[in-house]
């Protein structure tokens, strides 16, 4: 295959200030949950996507000085020489592939709590802290300013020294540079507030001073926000941003532009499409002649194109199309487009940021295991033997596992119960706002019509006697999971309903297949996640009176982690589902649910006719219990490896599913030590020398 010529403008050079990417695929910042604690993971996670060929790879945010760190967010650092020497891991991984890496220099503000350096955090004056620690700021004096301004210089230099190409001024994202910019936050009465040119001096006098610093060698980047507040979805509230713009519009080399809203730029794909940010973007190219960069969830090369032959962007950004897919270059230039895995905008990868781990991803089961296990995206280990592997189960694990068993040369047999494949996802996908997470089933699918090796049979029910007589050399079941009734009450599961006769308790499962309630509804969510919240909207779009209820203290909680939380809830709100929170279900009799206060324990009534529990799942491992049976509890009598994977081992998210279907592939013929089944990514202390541990980087 070759590239098709009307995606050769994707791999036009760029010159950008003193250097020149090879192409305008443009990895912009993100965060990876690794950063200064795990560089290795880190230099390898980037460097993958320069092999996969990004023209610009970028790290997450850098802090500047100890007094701008923000763990549990875990960020990248250019304190001192070690992190030269850490950054160094990264650069060298990147440019190996012919790609340049930029640095994001960043200065937090109000948004650092500095819990673990201690410091006192600084911004334009004494602010709360914005993420809810019980901290202020201290309020910045000219001395302080005269700090900030030799640490970003002196951090742009440590970014020289570690051989970045691209040096980023960081001014939006609430952080403390889009404080001093914000009308309305910046009450200052010297020469940095009140007026439009004081409030830009401190970033005027950054990007100075940057570019006096590494300008000869390196190109100087501002991030910075199109648009002044938040406001309706693809509607901008501009302000005076178009002037602020113009008044700095030929300062720095390139400009890498987002907006105010975040839940639209970082939008899952339940409410934001690809493109997002087009609408933000009228006036941009239009006023400058710098290089401009911007994202939109972008894995379309036809949208990319439209986009650069329009004039709304001069090259691609992407973090989670690139953690999808570190190959989506590479793919487009062979001609292979229908091998891209796209993004499905869940967020898991963001979340990996929220909690403070390494990122990983629904799609893309290597994310973040590239340097700790040695996994390729594109490349598995050979087999190691030619036995046949049967696959029970065509969902997220088993259609995963099938594909990378495939990949490795193995010749598989996929059995799956219905009529389609994709198991928990094909469902959840017919559900509102959902239809992007199809691409997991449809990439996996797409990839297996490929491989003779494989064999996908339909509408195979099998039983243990049907595994035996396939005569495969290994067995694993992905037969998933199903939603249970019952409630977890914090030491066992229980009923809710108090008489059964006649009353109706419904699950996703019921939902999903089409048994649909009829009148006043009760969504009760202890799941925490997405699933919740999507049934609501559904029953309500069939007219019903809905109650959203939930023992947690925020709608959908664990969506905090995948910055969709206030978007969920406000959705609910306009669709007019009433909300109950922090109160568990103890009974349902068919008209009244009776809920309890997590806090008080008193008890309150709401009327309904029906009740969806969308609580915990229950593993179906029948099958899987039944071979075991059958030799004794014994796998080792059995003539065949035995295995069961993603939801049918532990319910979880679609990510693990996908993740437990990999990893199986990979090591069915690897001898993995349980003990110790990956490389931990840490300083080693290293061995002692007269009573004292010697450091070993």
């Amino acid at each position: 295959m070759t590239r098709d010529p009307r995606y050769d403008i994707l791999f036009k050079p760029l010159k950008i200030g003193p250097v020149t990417t090879k192409n305008r695929f443009f990895q912009v910042p993100h965060c990876t949950g690794m950063g200064f604690i795990r560089p290795r993971m880190l230099a390898e996670m980037r460097g993958m996507k320069a092999e996969g060929g990004w023209g610009v790879v970028c790290t997450e945010y850098n802090s500047i000085h100890p007094s701008s760190e923000d763990l549990k967010h875990v960020s990248s650092s250019l304190w001192d020489d070690s992190d030269i020497r850490a950054s160094r891991l990264m650069t060298d991984k990147v440019h190996a592939h012919g790609a340049l890496a930029g640095a994001e220099l960043w200065y937090g503000g109000s948004r650092s709590a500095n819990m673990m350096t201690r410091e006192v955090a600084l911004d334009l004056d004494s602010l709360p802290n914005a993420v809810g620690h019980p901290f202020q700021t201290r309020a910045m004096d000219k001395s302080d300013i005269r700090d900030l301004r030799r640490w970003h210089r002196k951090a742009a230099l440590r970014a020289k020294e570690a051989e970045f190409d691209i040096v980023y001024v960081y001014a939006t994202h609430g952080y403390l540079l889009a404080n001093f910019l914000d009308p309305v936050r910046n009450t200052r009465g010297d020469e940095y507030g009140g007026s439009m040119e004081n409030r830009t001096r401190l970033i005027r006098e950054l990007i100075e001073e940057t570019k006096d610093a590494v300008g000869d060698r390196c190109a100087v980047a501002v991030r910075f926000a199109a648009d002044e507040q938040a406001g309706e979805d693809g509607k901008p509230i501009t302000g005076e941003r178009r002037d602020m713009f113009e008044m700095m519009a030929h300062m720095p080399d390139l400009w890498d532009i987002n907006i105010a809203n975040y839940d639209v730029e970082m939008g899952v794909s339940r409410f934001t499409k690809e493109g997002a940010l087009e609408p933000y973007m009228d006036f941009v190219k239009s006023v400058t002649d710098k290089p401009v960069v911007t994202v939109g969830r972008f894995t379309s090369p036809d949208t990319m194109v439209s986009q650069i032959k329009r004039g709304v962007t001069d090259l691609i950004g992407a973090a989670r199309p690139s953690i999808a897919d570190p190959f989506l270059p590479a793919k487009i230039e062979a001609g292979d487009v229908n091998a891209i895995r796209e993004c499905i905008g869940c967020n898991i990868c963001y979340s990996g940021d929220s909690i403070g781990v390494p990122i990983r991803c629904t799609q893309n089961p290597t994310m973040g295991e590239e340097w700790r296990k040695g996994w390729h995206p594109e490349k598995m280990n050979p087999k190691g033997g030619d036995g046949r592997v049967l696959v029970v189960g065509g969902g997220p694990a088993g259609l995963e596992a099938a594909r990378a068993l495939g990949k490795r040369g193995y010749d598989v047999i996929l059995a799956e119960a219905s009529r389609q494949v994709g198991g928990r996802v094909l469902r959840e996908a017919s559900l509102p706002g959902m239809s992007e997470y199809i691409r997991v089933k449809n990439y996996r699918e797409q990839q297996l019509s490929e491989m003779p090796n494989v064999e996908i049979f339909l509408e195979s029910f099998l039983s243990a006697q049907d595994v035996h007589a396939v005569g495969a050399d290994h067995v694993v079941i992905a037969t998933g999971a199903n939603w249970r009734a019952e409630r977890f009450n914090g030491n066992e599961y229980t009923p809710v309903v108090t008489n059964s006769s006649g009353v109706d308790v419904f699950t996703p499962d019921d939902i999903m297949d089409g048994k649909l309630p009829n009148g006043p509804t009760m969504i009760y969510d202890e799941d925490g996640y997405y699933l919740g919240g999507v049934i609501a909207e559904k029953i309500r779009h069939l007219g019903h009176d809905v109650t959203y209820a939930t023992p947690a203290d925020a709608v959908s909680k664990w969506t905090e982690n995948t910055s969709e939380s206030w978007r969920v809830r406000s959705h609910l709100m306009t669709l007019g589902i009433k909300i109950v929170l922090s109160k568990s279900l103890q009974s349902f009799d068919g008209q009244t649910a009776m809920l309890a206060c997590e806090f008080s324990g008193q008890t309150s009534e709401v009327n309904v006719e029906n009740i969806v529990m969308v609580t915990q799942r229950r593993t179906n491992d029948t099958l899987y219990q039944a071979l075991l049976e059958g030799a004794d509890r014994d796998p080792g009598k059995l003539p065949f490896t035995l295995a069961r994977i993603g939801d049918c081992d532990a319910p979880a998210i679609i990510a693990a599913a996908i993740y437990s279907g990999h990893r199986y592939a990979r090591e069915l013929d690897v001898p993995v030590d349980v003990d110790e089944p990956l490389r931990h990514d840490r300083t080693d202390v290293g061995e002692t020398k007269d009573g004292e541990y010697l450091q070993n980087a």
